[in-house]
């Protein structure tokens, strides 16, 4: 059988309209391509579909029954084809992305509040993870993207550099090195440390740069989460090293952040899979992160 989608709409508009003439003015056929994909349709279901007089147009029950299914049928169609074409304009899809927690604190908040501007028919889910696993679910397509600290070479993954962030010392207001406007990394010879943990991304650029600056200094705590970092620190444990992303400080709270000299850098950066294209929904969500600052310190 090959019945096609003209021959059922033009027969449709028939229908409605009870008219040859009125239904090719309605769709933009002549009256005679009108009564031709009846007949054509007539043919391929061997049906008699409308009787037809000089004065009236009446449907056969079998051309009832027929508007009846076909008519929910063609709604049925019109309504995917439109979900598919809004797909395609990504104003519609499930988005999901993976971030380093210090990322996932301060950016992706950010980034969730301006898709639901932007595209107010995409869901944005955000797992916040440790950089290996964020890179893990990249890798495995559980998200559609990700966010981790960088620099990154991963054969099956492609980066994009986002921003460059530095880091900080964060001390309570009464801490000595508080009283600097800047802080150089030589100023920590000495004092007891509470550290993100080597889980982090940014952990081994902060031991880099510690091992540079030639700084002795002794770690007390390692701590998996900035939040922990900070109540160590108020608690008088000791003094914390950050990056700029890890802010802002708890409200209310005794805790100063200082720049550390000299400027020691890591970057932000976007990362996918190589072998396979980002959803239309997916690829507007990443051009919207590619929108923020060039630096963290520039994040409002």
């Amino acid at each position: 059988m090959n019945v096609t989608l003209r021959q059922l709409r033009v027969f449709i508009e028939v229908a409605r309209l009870s008219s040859f003439s009125r239904a090719g003015d309605e769709i933009g056929l002549t009256q005679s391509a009108v009564s031709r994909c009846v007949r054509e349709l007539e043919a391929e279901l061997g049906l008699k579909l409308i009787d037809r007089t000089t004065r009236d147009v009446q449907l056969t029950e079998a051309g009832a029954n027929l508007i009846a299914s076909v008519s929910r049928l063609l709604d049925d169609l019109d309504d995917t084809l439109r979900e598919i074409r809004e797909i395609g304009e990504q104003r519609r899809g499930r988005v999901m992305v993976a971030a380093s927690p210090t990322v996932a604190c301060r950016l992706m908040p950010r980034v969730v509040a301006a898709s639901e501007r932007q595209f107010p028919y995409v869901t944005l889910g955000l797992r916040d993870d440790v950089q290996s696993d964020v890179l893990r679910k990249v890798k495995s397509s559980e998200v559609d993207f990700g966010v981790v600290i960088g620099p990154l070479a991963v054969a099956e993954l492609v980066s994009e550099r986002l921003m460059t962030d530095s880091f900080c010392l964060v001390a309570r207001a009464d801490h000595p090195l508080a009283a600097l406007d800047e802080v150089p990394w030589t100023a920590l010879d000495g004092e007891r440390l509470v550290l993100l943990d080597h889980a982090s991304g940014s952990r081994p650029l902060i031991d880099a740069a510690l091992a540079a600056q030639r700084v002795d200094a002794r770690i007390v705590q390692e701590l998996g989460h900035s939040s922990t970092v900070f109540g160590f620190v108020e608690a008088g444990v000791g003094v914390s090293v950050l990056p700029w992303l890890s802010l802002p400080l708890p409200a209310g709270s005794s805790l100063v952040a200082r720049p550390l000299t000299p400027r020691a850098e890591r970057t932000v950066e976007l990362v996918r899979r190589r072998d396979r294209s980002l959803s239309p929904a997916a690829q507007a969500v990443w051009e919207l992160v590619r929108q923020m600052p060039a630096r963290a310190e520039d994040l409002d």
